[in-house]
């Protein structure tokens, strides 16, 4: 029967890959091969098994056609019960954390005890296509029935035909990369280079002491051989990331963004495991602490906002809901895209102008204490695969509130697409 009462949505713990620059260690695995080690990496510590969960959502934005039933194939290939149901999602950079979402409000309204919301991304093994016009020819062969039909279908044919077509980048609507629609947003709200290399030195500075300390030793599993994430530079310094070059305005001489304060393309997977207190309990598994409430929000980037200012409208909307301040955080995961991307999200909190004009508000939402932000690093040190990067951020933020023992965390995660996806978390 469904429970007629929302349960409390317990967050067990997570299971990552270490997070590798793209044509390097993960160069020859599929999305397939790392989502898989990412969850037998949680049937491993959780003594999983043979269980059959609820059920799995996770996606990928890079993929073939061939992965049409990632999800479900991720599944069938671990030590997971093959009962478990699974299916594929795919939300741009919000993908595991929407994942973690939807199946939360599931095991909040009793239709499952359990799930796994998870993520994976490789720029490594992006699908190469032929274009349009030889395609088809392609086609036009496979249908002919004489040689006169087959020889018709390469009537006309150029050897530039034959020119693959690797997966776009930049947004469809307006044929501009995510980094350049960031750069019009740095130039907006004033965001200097410096600044962005600042975030970019402390989010490498902050995940290299976690390394030391230990905090990611349950939380990856080892993969082809790698156990620490390799675009970690616990060696960058200020004046090594200012002799670096703008990115994406090279012309104009006023670009900031670059290749030190923006995440590079990134392999990797990530996964969580969420489930009822009941169900926890009947397996003895400790619970790290609770997944309450999340929201999704959307910009008008192709009329001219900022393409990536998505969760600043998510975020008011949320705190409109709950009743809470800005203030009311003990901790802040807001997902370095780019450095720019992070600070012009601050700015527009903490702007009488833009929350009155933009949210609706009667006032600013106001700063927040910096010491709080992004602790343990974040995407500009780990490197970004898009769908996996959500669940990194809830695992980290599940374990920082645990070993806190009480508090109250916030998730921001903007997308492709304008589009931003944040979340809550508490411990008590």
């Amino acid at each position: 029967m469904i429970s007629s009462s929302l349960r409390r949505v317990a967050i067990i713990g997570g299971s990552r890959i270490p997070f590798c620059r793209s044509n390097t260690a993960y160069s020859e695995l599929s999305n397939l091969d790392m989502l898989s080690s990412s969850l037998n990496g949680l049937v491993d510590r959780f003594d999983l098994a043979g269980v059959e969960i609820g059920e799995v959502g996770a996606g990928a934005v890079i993929s073939h056609s061939k992965d049409w039933n990632l999800a479900r194939e991720a599944v069938l290939s671990t030590r997971l019960s093959p009962l478990t149901t699974a299916y594929t999602i795919q939300m741009a950079c919000g993908t595991s954390l929407q994942a973690a979402l939807q199946l939360g409000a599931k095991i909040a309204t009793g239709q499952i005890d359990s799930a796994i919301a998870a993520g994976s991304d490789t720029t490594s093994d992006a699908p190469i296509v032929f274009g349009r016009k030889f395609a088809q020819r392609l086609i036009r062969l496979s249908n002919a029935k004489t040689m006169s039909e087959r020889l018709a279908a390469f009537k006309g044919f150029r050897p530039g035909e034959l020119t693959p077509q690797a997966p776009g980048a930049g947004e469809p609507r307006t044929k501009m990369a995510m980094g350049q629609h960031c750069e019009l947003m740095a130039k907006e709200w004033g965001i200097s280079q410096a600044d962005q290399d600042l975030l970019a030195y402390q989010s490498h500075k902050k995940a290299a002491a976690a390394y030391a300390e230990g905090f990611f030793d349950d939380l990856l599993v080892p993969c082809a051989g790698i156990r620490k994430d390799n675009h970690l530079r616990a060696d960058t310094s200020l004046e090594k990331l200012a002799t670096l070059k703008p990115a994406f305005d090279r012309k104009s001489g006023k670009g900031t963004l670059t290749a030190g304060n923006s995440t590079p393309l990134t392999d990797g997977a990530s996964s969580v495991l969420l489930a009822s207190e009941e169900w926890a309990k009947a397996r003895g598994l400790p619970v790290l602490a609770y997944l309450t409430y999340g929201k999704t929000a959307s910009v008008d980037f192709v009329a001219g906002e900022g393409l990536l200012m998505a969760p600043t409208v998510a975020v008011a909307r949320m705190l409109a809901d709950t009743g809470l301040s800005l203030q009311d955080f003990d901790f802040y995961e807001i997902h370095e895209a780019f450095a720019a991307q992070v600070l012009c999200t601050l700015r527009a909190w903490e702007s009488d102008k833009y929350c009155k004009e933009r949210l609706g508000l009667t006032q600013a939402l106001g700063s927040i204490d910096p010491a709080k932000l992004n602790v343990k690093g974040s995407s500009l040190a780990f490197g970004h695969p898009f769908a996996a990067t959500g669940g990194r951020i809830v695992a980290t933020l599940a374990k920082l509130l645990d070993q806190r023992g009480s508090g109250r965390g916030l998730i921001s995660v903007c997308t492709a697409g304008g589009m931003g996806v944040v979340a809550m978390l508490e411990k008590n």
